[in-house]
């Protein structure tokens, strides 16, 4: 099914078995009138993160996107979300619950789940919370150059309803560095109640 402005997930991406819900996502998302601008790599391995995250409806939107474009995205959430009702019908669509408050190595059970797959595609708000932070938790970076796989970072754009697709990078030995240029590029998009600081 062609929808304009919904790609299909390039051939190295992990890969979701398009069928109905595939088909039913697509359709959504065409009535919508959300698209994607840019083009996603043709990559095995990454780490996806979006911003501004100022609502509910930018999971909501975005898992319709990720199941209407085909890719099998792993999406770490916190653990709340999925201790709920939601629980059965989140778990299966690839959310890894991520408890906040424990003292866990999240970053390191991310690099052992990376180098024990030959694809996978990790989704992250690098803001951690729908407020607005002054900080950004810095983790993505931490997993991207403990695994060696780059960054993607997707612009979130309510006033246009779209999911912008940025320049691919590679997090380097300056964290703050790559923080701050990373940062920057988020500044001009919009989230549905906020944009990035």
């Amino acid at each position: 099914m062609s929808v304009a402005g919904v790609p299909l997930a390039p051939a190295q991406a992990p890969q979701l078995r398009r069928g109905f819900w595939h088909r039913l996502c697509r359709w959504l998302i065409g009535l919508s009138g959300w698209r994607v601008v840019g083009q996603l790599p043709d990559l095995p391995k990454l780490i996806l993160i979006g911003a501004p995250h100022s609502s509910y409806w930018d999971g909501v939107w975005g898992l319709l996107m990720k199941i209407a474009i085909g890719i099998d995205l792993n999406i770490m959430i916190k653990r709340e979300v999925l201790d709920g009702p939601l629980g059965p019908i989140l778990r299966p669509i690839g959310l890894i619950p991520i408890d906040r408050g424990a003292a866990t190595d999240v970053v390191g059970q991310m690099v052992a789940r990376f180098a024990s797959r030959e694809r996978m595609w990790l989704g992250i708000t690098p803001e951690g919370t729908r407020r607005a932070v002054k900080q950004w938790k810095s983790g993505f970076l931490r997993i991207a150059r403990a695994a060696g796989v780059p960054v993607q970072p997707i612009y979130i754009d309510y006033p246009s309803r779209t999911f912008t697709i940025g320049p691919l990078m590679h997090a380097g030995d300056d964290l703050d560095a790559d923080m701050a240029a990373i940062r920057a590029q988020f500044r001009p998009y919009r989230g549905k109640r906020r944009n990035t600081e």
